[in-house]
């Protein structure tokens, strides 16, 4: 089921959001803010409950399917029951991850076979899936990014590497040039902190109630 297409108390010009970003680029802090401040349904990835997750970050060659596999399906699932029981009265929802980031980290953990694989999976899940209306990217540097990282002290993420975050980085924008279905703005929020900055955080709001042709924007803080 597709969200509603009610007008968010003309607030937003969008009904479905999707913030996405690099790992520690602040996409799930901005969102949770986002949803406290205005009325919406927020949609957060449970990666915290993927079992397979740690493993992956020890061994990558021997966990990389599992553990995508296991992101796909709970996502698909998740979106789909967030979608099938959306309040009317609710028309915005933001979600701090697009479903499209299944396939582009996954591309980057699997080898060619697996990935061949995995996407004629994903592309039967993909079709049935309600895409957003815009898609906003959280652009730091790398340097930015570990910091958070080291900053948020997730054990399971003291070994990511630069190369790592680079290689993600890259899978990102190689996607948004083939996008040519809804408007994609990515925003340099770089050194921000929108716990602390309120500023910051208004500013990225005010972003998002304009309304973005299809294709890539890109705009800075």
């Amino acid at each position: 089921m597709k969200p509603n297409k009610i007008a968010n108390n003309n607030l937003f010009p969008y009904n479905f959001m999707a913030i996405e970003g690099n790992i520690g680029a602040g996409k799930t802090t901005f969102c949770k803010m986002l949803a406290a401040d205005v009325s919406s349904h927020l949609i957060l990835e449970q990666f915290t409950d993927n079992p397979f997750l740690p493993l992956f970050y020890d061994n990558p060659a021997r966990y990389a399917l599992p553990v995508e596999l296991f992101f796909m399906t709970e996502r698909h699932k998740q979106l789909q029951e967030a979608f099938a029981n959306t309040d009317l009265f609710t028309p915005l929802s933001i979600a701090d991850y697009f479903f499209i980031k299944t396939l582009i980290f996954a591309k980057n953990n699997l080898e060619t076979r697996e990935f061949r694989l995995f996407k004629s999976l994903f592309d039967v899940l993909n079709a049935t899936y309600p895409k957003p209306d815009i898609l906003v990217y959280l652009h730091r540097s790398i340097d930015d990014l570990l910091k958070n990282i080291h900053k948020r002290g997730r054990t399971y993420e003291t070994d990511i590497s630069r190369d790592y975050l680079i290689d993600i980085q890259n899978s990102y924008f190689d996607y948004f040039k083939t996008e040519n279905t809804l408007p994609i703005v990515i925003v340099d929020v770089e050194g921000v902190d929108f716990v602390e900055d309120k500023d910051a955080y208004e500013r990225l709001k005010t972003v998002l109630q304009k309304p973005y042709p299809v294709g890539i924007t890109r705009l800075s803080l």
